[in-house]
C-alpha cells in the first residue's frame, strides 16, 4: 500500500512538473510569436523569474489569445476615452466593456497584470479606435494626453485658414506651419507623385477632428494631418486612381474643386463627372472655386474665399484660374474630403458639360451651352 502511494505521489509531481513547463513554454511562445510587441514597463520580470501566478496568467492568455489579438469590429471610428487620475485597471477595464471597445474586462485585467503595467496606464485622454485590439489599446493607454486639445478642420478649407484655426486653438506657430505646409520634406509614398516643382502640401491636410497633446510640435502635428490622409485614402483607393488613368496628385486636385462645388453629398459624383467629361473633351473647366482660391485673402471682407464676379474670369491672371487656362490647375485649391475624392473616382455617369446653382443648395445640370444659358437666366436672373 505504501509503495503504492509513493508511486502516486511521484506520479502527481510529474504531472505537476509537466504543466509547468507546459505553461511555460506556452506562454514564451506567446510572447515570442504575437504579431505586435506590447509596450512593457522596463524591469518586468522575465519568463524564468515569473511567479507560478504569472505562468498560469500567460497559459490562459494563450488560451484567449484570439480575444486578445483581434478587434471587435473593423470600424475605424474614433472613440473618445477618459483616464482619470487614480483609476484601477477593475475601472478602465469595465468601462471599455461597456463601450464596446474590448470583450472581457477581466482578460483586460489579466493581459494589464501579465505585462506587469497595472500601475503604467496613465491618466489622460485618449483617442481609441473601434478596430483596436485589446492589447493595441492596453499599449496605447500607457501614453496619455493630459490637456490635449481637440480641434476640427472642416472640409474645403485652405491651408493657411488651417494654420490661422491651429493657431488660434494655441496648438502651433501660424508661420511655422506654413512653412512647413508650403516647403516641408515629408517622406510620405502618397506624396510622391506630385510634380517635381511642387512643395506644396495643399489638399493633403485631411480635414477631420483630431486631439493634440501640449508638447506636440508644429511639425508633428503637419505629420498627424497627413499620415490620417494616408489612412483614411487607402492603397486600394490609390490603386483606384491609377487604374482611372490619372496620379493621385490630379484625383486630389479635382477632388478640391468638387468639394468647393459640392453642398449636397448626393451631388458630388455628378459634379465630378461634369468635370471628367469637360477634360475628356478638351474643354476649360471654367470652375468658379478656382478663380477664388487664385484671388486669396480679401483685406476688405476678411475672407480667403470671396463670390467671384464675371470679370474675374478675365482679370484674375494665375495659372490658377481655370477660365484662361485649359485642363486642371497646377494643384490642388484646399482640403478635399473623403466623399469629394471617392466621387472623383466612381462618377456617375452622365453625358453633363455644365451646371448651375439654384441658390438652395443644389444644382440644375445641362447637356448643350443654350440648356446652360437658360438655366443661367432661370437661376442667377
Amino acid at each position: 500500500m505504501r509503495d503504492s502511494f509513493g508511486g502516486f505521489l511521484r506520479c502527481l509531481t510529474l504531472v505537476l512538473a509537466l504543466v509547468l513547463i507546459v505553461g511555460i513554454i506556452a506562454g514564451g511562445l506567446w510572447l515570442l510569436l504575437r504579431d505586435h510587441t506590447p509596450v512593457v514597463a522596463e524591469g518586468q520580470p522575465t519568463i524564468t523569474t515569473k511567479s507560478l501566478e504569472q505562468t498560469g496568467i500567460g497559459l490562459y492568455l494563450q488560451l484567449r489569445q484570439e480575444d486578445v489579438v483581434t478587434p471587435m469590429s473593423d470600424d475605424e471610428t474614433a472613440v473618445e476615452f477618459r483616464i482619470d487620475a487614480g483609476e484601477t485597471p477593475a475601472t478602465i477595464g469595465t468601462r471599455l466593456q461597456n463601450m464596446g471597445l474590448i470583450r472581457d474586462e477581466q482578460l483586460f485585467r489579466l493581459l494589464v497584470r501579465y505585462w506587469g503595467v497595472d500601475d503604467k496606464l496613465e491618466a489622460g485622454d485618449y483617442q481609441l479606435r473601434r478596430n483596436m485590439s485589446m492589447e493595441e489599446i492596453v499599449a496605447a493607454l500607457q501614453h496619455g494626453m493630459a490637456r490635449a486639445k481637440t480641434i476640427t478642420i472642416p472640409e474645403g478649407w485652405r491651408l493657411e485658414q488651417v494654420a490661422q484655426l491651429a493657431a488660434r486653438e494655441g496648438i502651433v506657430s501660424e508661420d511655422e506651419f506654413l512653412h512647413l505646409a508650403r516647403n516641408g520634406n515629408f517622406d510620405l509614398d502618397f506624396l510622391a507623385d506630385r510634380p517635381a516643382d511642387i512643395t506644396s502640401l495643399e489638399g493633403y491636410l485631411f480635414p477631420d477632428t483630431y486631439q493634440v497633446g501640449q508638447d506636440t510640435s508644429t511639425a508633428a502635428f503637419v505629420e498627424m494631418l497627413l499620415r490620417n490622409f494616408g489612412q483614411r485614402v487607402t492603397p486600394e483607393l490609390r490603386q483606384q486612381a491609377g487604374r482611372s488613368k490619372m496620379t493621385l496628385y490630379q484625383v486630389v486636385t479635382l477632388a478640391s474643386i468638387v468639394e468647393r462645388e459640392a453642398v449636397l453629398d448626393e451631388e458630388r459624383p455628378v459634379i465630378a463627372s461634369v468635370f471628367l467629361n469637360r477634360l475628356a473633351k478638351g474643354m476649360y473647366l471654367q470652375a468658379d472655386p478656382t478663380v477664388e482660391y487664385a484671388k486669396g485673402f480679401s483685406t476688405e471682407s476678411g475672407r480667403w474665399w470671396n463670390p467671384m464676379r464675371q470679370e474675374d474670369a478675365q482679370t484674375v491672371k494665375s495659372p490658377y484660374n481655370t477660365f484662361l487656362y485649359p485642363g486642371l490647375p497646377p494643384g490642388p485649391i484646399c482640403s478635399p474630403g473623403l466623399a469629394s475624392i471617392k466621387a472623383v473616382l466612381e462618377p456617375a455617369d452622365t453625358p453633363y458639360l455644365f451646371f448651375v446653382a439654384k441658390g438652395d443648395g443644389s444644382h440644375v445640370f445641362a447637356v448643350t451651352y443654350e440648356e446652360h444659358v437658360e438655366n443661367v437666366y432661370k437661376y442667377n436672373r
